[in-house]
C-alpha cells in the first residue's frame, strides 16, 4: 500500500463524537513512551502528523487520522506512567474502553510493545482484556533498531512463551523501527490485505 494523503480529523474523549461514517478503523496503543506517534508518521511519512513528545503521555485525546481517503488510522492514549493525575487517567481509561467495546467500524488494533523490555505485565493484562473482550489485535514491537538481530529474536521468543501461557498461539506480530522504517511495508501490507479480505465478505 502507498500512502498518497494522511489527514487529520478530529480529536476527542467522546466516542459519541468519532467520525460517523463507517470507514474501516485501525487503532494503535500502546504504554506511555512506546514510541506510537514516531511510528504513526514513520507509516504515514509525515513527519509531524502525530504529535511526538519526550515526556510520556502526550497524547490524551483519540485522534482519527483519514489515509488514503480510503481508511482511518486512530491514535489512542498510552496507558501507564502517563505524568498525569489519577483522576485523569481513569478518565482515559474510560473513554478508551468505550472507544474499543462501542466503535463498530473498528477492524482491528495494533498494541505496541518496546522490544528491549522483558514482557510487561501492563501490556500482558491490556491484551488479556483484548481477547475476553473478542478484539482482533496484532503485537507491533518498536525500538527494533535498538537491538541486533539475534537479541530480536530472542526478545520475541520470550514474549512468546509467556503469552502462550495464557494464549493457545502468538497474536500476529510486526518488528518495527521507526527510525529505519523497518516494518513500514509488513504493516501497511496487512491492513491492505484485511481491508480487501472483509470487502470481498461484504
Amino acid at each position: 500500500m502507498k500512502i498518497k494523503t494522511a489527514e487529520f480529523i478530529v480529536s476527542n474523549s467522546d466516542v459519541a463524537k468519532c467520525p460517523k461514517d463507517m470507514r474501516f478503523e485501525y487503532a494503535f496503543i500502546g504504554r506511555s513512551n512506546v514510541g506510537k506517534s514516531s511510528l504513526i508518521n514513520m507509516l504515514t511519512k509525515h513527519k509531524n502528523l502525530a504529535k511526538t513528545s519526550g515526556r510520556p503521555g502526550k497524547t490524551q485525546l483519540i485522534n482519527h487520522f483519514l489515509i488514503n481517503k480510503n481508511w482511518f488510522l486512530v491514535d489512542l492514549p498510552g496507558y501507564g506512567y502517563a505524568r498525569v493525575s489519577k483522576s485523569a487517567k481513569q478518565k482515559f481509561q474510560k473513554f478508551i474502553t468505550n472507544y474499543f467495546e462501542k466503535r463498530e467500524q473498528l477492524i482491528a488494533a495494533f498494541v505496541l510493545v518496546d522490544i528491549r523490555h522483558e514482557p510487561q505485565k501492563i501490556d500482558l493484562e491490556f491484551m488479556q482484556w483484548m481477547g475476553e473482550k473478542g478484539i482482533p489485535f496484532s503485537i507491533i514491537f518498536t525500538k527494533a533498531d535498538k537491538l541486533k538481530p539475534k537479541a530480536i529474536d530472542k526478545h520475541i521468543e520470550v514474549y512468546s512463551n509467556e503469552i502462550l501461557k495464557t494464549w493457545e498461539e502468538m497474536p500476529q506480530h510486526f518488528v518495527t523501527s521507526s527510525s529505519k522504517s523497518i516494518g513500514r511495508d509488513e504493516v501497511l501490507q496487512f491492513i491492505d490485505d484485511t481491508n480487501t479480505q472483509i470487502k470481498t465478505l461484504q
